[in-house]
This record gives C-alpha cells, structure tokens and sequence, in this order.
C-alpha cells in the first residue's frame, strides 16, 4: 500500500456541489458525466495511476471512484473527495476474484482497515520473495484484517508483485 496525499484539483466538481440550493442538494447517484470524470481523473492523477489499495496500474476502463468510509455509512458524506480514492476492478472478468475495493465492499472499521491516507500505511506490510504480502509487524491486527479485507494476497496480486519483484532479487539476499 502506497500512502496517498490528496491535492484536489477539481474546479468542476466544486462547482457542481456550490450550485447546492434549497430545491436541489447534490448527491453520489448525482454525479456523472464530465464532471464524475473529473473527479476520477484528479483520483487517478494523485495516486500516480495506481489502486489505493494493491497497486495495481490504473486504467481508465478498469477503475472505479471507491469511498474509503463506505457511501452506506450515514456518518460519511458520499461527495467528500478527501474520502475518495480510485481503485482497481470496474468490471470483473469471467472467474476473477474480487479484490480490493470490490471485496472490501461496505465493510469499514476505523481501527482494522489501514488507510493508505495514513502516512505510515506504507510501513505496516511487507512483502516476502515469492509476492505474498504481510504485516511488518506480527501484532498488528489492522495490517493483517486489510490484507484479508481486501483480498491482497490473492494469486493474481502475489503473482503480479512476484514478477515486479524477481528482477532485483539476489541469491545473496536473505529473506
């Protein structure tokens, strides 16, 4: 998990939620088109174009805006961009696992679910030779329920990061 820095950049989508009046307030099923697009965009762009979550690149056909506190959570406001982030799996190919922001789901517990908005959410795995991910330390609860939660050590995403790691590994590195 690579720790996220919002930088909102979204003029249209300020303006879009500013036009909020006494006989129209915006909502998420609201937002579409140009100005959804935006907000997708500006997500992709802070994230360098990978899932908040497994870091995975980003397309523009296979992602989709992902609230951090679920849009079911009545205590969250579905058009805080700050609870925004853009993560993998729009559509799910024929026998795919979900993973991600998909299996996650309305899931969300403050305390078990790292944040890749935490500055120190980068520290709280590591990744062994063959691309499994796990906590850096054994006591923590949260890393190990965010990989479960997630899906992060599911055979595709371990194969994925097991290819990207090959290259640099050494016969004199120890585990």
């Amino acid at each position: 998990m690579k720790h996220i820095v919002k930088d909102q950049d979204t003029p249209g989508f300020d303006e879009w939620n500013a036009r909020a009046n006494d006989d129209w307030q915006p909502t998420y099923e609201d937002l579409s088109g140009t100005i959804k697009e935006e907000v997708k965009n500006s997500l992709m762009k802070e994230q360098g174009y990978i899932c908040c979550y497994c870091e995975r690149r980003l397309t523009d056909d296979d992602s989709h805006i992902e609230h951090f506190n679920p849009r079911s959570n009545n205590a969250a406001n579905p058009l805080d961009y700050t609870n925004m982030l853009c993560s993998c799996q729009n559509r799910l190919e024929q026998g795919e696992p979900r993973h991600c922001g998909h299996l996650k789901g309305d899931w969300f517990d403050n305390q078990l679910l790292v944040s890749p908005l935490d500055p120190d959410c980068e520290g709280r795995f590591a990744y062994t030779a063959d691309g499994k991910i796990q906590p850096a330390t054994k006591s923590s609860d949260a890393a190990r329920m965010t990989i479960v939660k997630l899906g992060l050590n599911i055979n595709k995403l371990c194969a994925l990061r097991n290819k990207a790691i090959e290259p640099f590994l050494d016969e004199n590195l120890s585990e």
